[in-house]
């Protein structure tokens, strides 16, 4: 009876605690919102999101936790987080109405922008045209004209884009402003040469340039460079050469790493051969230094909202309101403090579930990014550096769209999205082949003739495809081999790789790099089999085995 009367004056005392504690106020949840802005001001994007994220966890403030949840969406779309930015602004719109037509056009055109990122220019267009049928504000819908009208003309609808880019250079506003006027011409101008190569677009994009350089518009600059750059590509190179260095300075002032990558394209296109390797370069450590801030911008982002999730789950223990009568306070309080013991256990419980499916996660998407970054991108550009270091001449147009290529697969890695099959894929192997002969390295190929692959699906031949690009770059790196051969055959429903060297070879027992592990991954997910022959006098030999389906 003792501990029971106890444990009734701790639950008492604490009722008391809790019943002093006050809400907190506005003001308090405005000091936090008006902090975020401050560090967003000066690029802090991590702490401008964790205090966005406080006041939408507690604030009673529903329009000042609508407008925590917009900041947040910019705060994502800024560093590369696209599909977190989308999920943010959606949830925005449930805390304005339709008297807060500023905001709601802000939100629309932040997702058009985020799908104008991820090149889904028709959802971007339906988004453009909600921003601008809601907006009052005659600048805001200018803008947000402009942008529709850019997509349009990156879906080739020329017309469209025209139309619009007419309108705003008639408009009065837009003759006032010089930022809005430069951006009209130089689009507008722009476009037209897009569907039409013989126009002279040459005096409307100096007219832009010109007008963004009196006003001091950096951004701007950037955008006519490129524009630019790409009109005297063909006809005059020099030209181009020079429009391509000036935007690869404007944006290197800019910082802007995606404007940086865009203008070392254009310089590894234009320079000479020695010049181009040097930019090449400096492309590759700089787009290997991108996607790793966008990958750790998404888990910091995804680490916040957890950690102020769990805070919450906290708060809201400690606010429990008991308003029972008098006579039943000791009954109340007593269950209230079984529960609580229940809830600690339970809490801690869910706690520790929570963390380690979070751990596991992170681990899990940390695995599959860099398993993909090591088969698409880097062993990609190991063949690349392979070729451009064994040919005296290479073709620097194919060289480029190689380059893209691999760039736009390195955006898309996070995205799970795999790269198509080519529709005759014997030729297809046949080039990955060759592409590591030297002149101190032969390549030998037998049986890859088109009968081979007829009845090998899409997903296997994908993976063998990063199977013999993993057992070439090992070849390439380590063994030394002045010949190598490769034959295919069917038997039965099998088909067999036979790979065979004169190199260093392997020795029994030697530990597996990350690659070869990837390999035998790769050849588990096939139904297939490996074998290694380390027992050859020298050299090294392979048989590769897998089903046809």
């Amino acid at each position: 009876m003792k501990k029971l009367l106890a444990l009734v004056f701790v639950c008492l005392s604490l009722l008391s605690c809790v019943r002093q504690e006050k809400p907190p106020s506005k003001a308090i949840f405005e000091e936090k919102y008006d902090k975020a802005n401050n560090f967003f001001d000066v690029n802090r994007y991590d702490s401008a999101f964790y205090y966005y994220n406080k006041v939408v966890s507690s604030s009673p403030d529903s329009l000042l936790v609508g407008k925590s949840l917009f900041n947040m969406a910019i705060t994502q779309s800024v560093q590369g987080d696209y599909f977190g930015s989308d999920e943010s602004a959606v949830k925005s719109l449930n805390y304005f109405d339709q008297t807060h037509t500023s905001y709601l056009a802000a939100v629309y055109n932040t997702i058009a922008v985020n799908k104008t990122h991820l090149k889904d220019y028709r959802g971007a267009k339906t988004w453009y045209k909600k921003s601008i049928a809601i907006t009052s504000n005659d600048k805001d819908s200018l803008m947000f004209q402009n942008n529709l009208a850019v997509v349009h003309f990156r879906l080739k609808e020329y017309d469209a884009a025209k139309q619009i880019f007419k309108q705003l250079l008639e408009n009065d506003t837009v003759k006032n402003s010089a930022n809005l006027l430069a951006k009209a011409i130089d689009n507008f101008t722009y476009t037209k040469w897009l569907e039409n190569p013989t126009y002279k677009a040459a005096p409307g994009l100096l007219q832009a340039l010109l007008i963004r350089k009196k006003g001091n518009d950096l951004w701007g600059q950037n955008a006519s460079f490129s524009h630019l750059a790409e009109y005297y590509s063909k006809n005059n190179p020099d030209s181009a050469l020079l429009y391509a260095g000036q935007m690869y300075a404007i944006a290197n002032q800019l910082n802007s790493a995606d404007n940086r990558l865009e203008a070392l394209q254009k310089l590894i296109k234009l320079s000479p051969a020695e010049k181009a390797k040097q930019y090449f370069e400096i492309y590759q450590r700089l787009g290997d230094s991108v996607q790793t801030a966008h990958h750790a911008a998404k888990n910091q982002f995804a680490i916040i909202r957890y950690e102020t999730e769990k805070h919450q789950a906290e708060n809201l223990k400690l606010q429990q309101d008991n308003t029972e009568k008098t006579y039943q306070l000791v009954i109340v309080l007593i269950s209230t403090f079984l529960l609580l013991i229940a809830g600690v256990f339970w809490y801690k419980k869910r706690k520790q579930k929570l963390a380690l499916e979070a751990q596991h996660a992170i681990k899990e998407s940390q695995l599959k990014t860099s398993k993909r970054v090591h088969d698409v991108v880097a062993n990609g550009l190991y063949r690349v550096m392979t070729e451009i270091e064994n040919q005296e001449y290479f073709n620097k147009e194919q060289m480029l769209d190689r380059i893209e290529d691999l760039y736009e697969k390195s955006r898309d890695i996070s995205y799970e999205k795999q790269e198509p099959t080519a529709a005759h894929f014997h030729e297809k192997i046949s080039e990955l082949l060759t592409s590591f002969a030297t002149e101190s390295t032969k390549m030998l190929i037998a049986g890859n003739t088109p009968e081979l692959w007829d009845r090998v699906n899409a997903d296997i031949q994908y993976e063998v495809t990063h199977i013999l690009q993993e057992l070439l770059v090992n070849m390439k790196k380590h063994s030394g081999a002045s010949n190598v051969g490769l034959r295919f055959e069917q038997q039965l429903n099998h088909i067999y790789i036979y790979y065979t060297d004169n190199g260093i070879g392997m020795v029994e027992g030697t530990q597996r790099n990350n690659g070869l592990r990837n390999t035998g991954n790769r050849i588990d997910t096939i139904k297939g089999a490996i074998t290694f022959d380390t027992k050859v006098e020298k050299g090294l030999k392979i048989q590769i085995s897998f089903p046809l389906s």
